[in-house]
């Protein structure tokens, strides 16, 4: 996807946990080991752009784990919350603001997105450890937390 501003873009990344294992990808472009993710388009609000990113990558509907405050009302929709916030840059011009979620998936099953990864796995915490390449220190925080925090 083309980059909505120069400088900056705002992106979903889902940490999906089920039954004590984290859903990861191995980005084929980036030769990394990710969770699922991607661009939040102009047309979709943050929870919408977390679904349809999942649903991309991986076929599996979810629920965000998460709070979502009783605002809602004519001219507001309130969203659930990102666990956590984070801004990494990409190139020497260009950052991305990174909302964290984790959930856990509702149904289907997970299936490669061949044109984005190269491969898919569930990863305990043990696996975490094995994965070639390894994890950037980020994202092993972040499946921690997820693997900690969710629960079936």
């Amino acid at each position: 996807m083309p980059h909505l501003h120069e400088k900056i873009d705002f992106t979903v990344a889902v940490f999906v946990v089920d039954h004590g294992r984290v859903l990861l990808v191995l980005h084929r472009r980036l030769g990394k080991w990710l969770p699922l993710g991607g661009h939040i388009e102009l047309d979709e609000d943050p929870e919408q752009a977390a679904h349809r990113e999942v649903r991309e990558e991986s076929s599996l509907q979810i629920e965000l784990i998460g709070e979502r405050p009783p605002t809602t009302e004519q001219g507001t929709r309130a969203l659930v919350a990102p666990r956590f916030l984070d801004i990494h840059r990409i190139s020497d011009s260009h950052e991305h603001v990174g909302l964290i979620y984790f959930a856990r998936p509702i149904a289907g099953s997970a299936r490669l997105a061949a044109e984005e990864h190269l491969a898919i796995q569930w990863c305990s915490e043990k696996d975490l450890e094995g994965l070639q390449p390894p994890l950037s220190g980020a994202v092993r925080w972040y499946c921690l937390a997820a693997l900690r925090e969710v629960r079936p």
